[in-house]
């Protein structure tokens, strides 16, 4: 229970930094979101409670295939926020399209014998 504690506080400290850092600095807080940083983590997490290579390498390679469909939520959104959209109708129509893409990849990942 102590390990779940120490994950969350440390999870929890990444986003709050990137809030706190996007106040002063938005493409700093930009890049430091953009690093790899909570994968990294879960990777440690996971060979720290299991040592499976094997569930770190499928958790790897399932992240590179998993991003794909959310990158076109961070050039679409701004070109929405530009044009007027209010931010919480962007924002929403953003997630359920990055849903709907996830979907999308999770069946053609399947068609090709990918596990998610």
């Amino acid at each position: 229970m102590g390990f779940a504690i120490i994950k969350t506080l440390i999870s929890a400290a990444i986003i709050a930094m990137v809030s706190e850092i996007a106040k002063r600095s938005p493409a700093f807080a930009a890049l430091i979101a953009s690093l790899p940083l909570i994968s990294v983590l879960g990777m440690l997490w996971i060979y720290q409670e299991t040592s499976d290579v094997q569930r770190i390498a499928s958790h790897a390679e399932a992240t590179f295939w998993l991003v794909l469909p959310s990158l076109p939520m961070f050039l679409l959104l701004p070109a929405m926020l530009r044009q007027g959209f209010g931010f919480y109708l962007a924002l929403a129509l953003n997630v359920a399209l990055t849903a709907l893409l996830y979907i999308g990849m999770v069946k053609i990942g399947g068609a090709f014998g990918m596990k998610f």
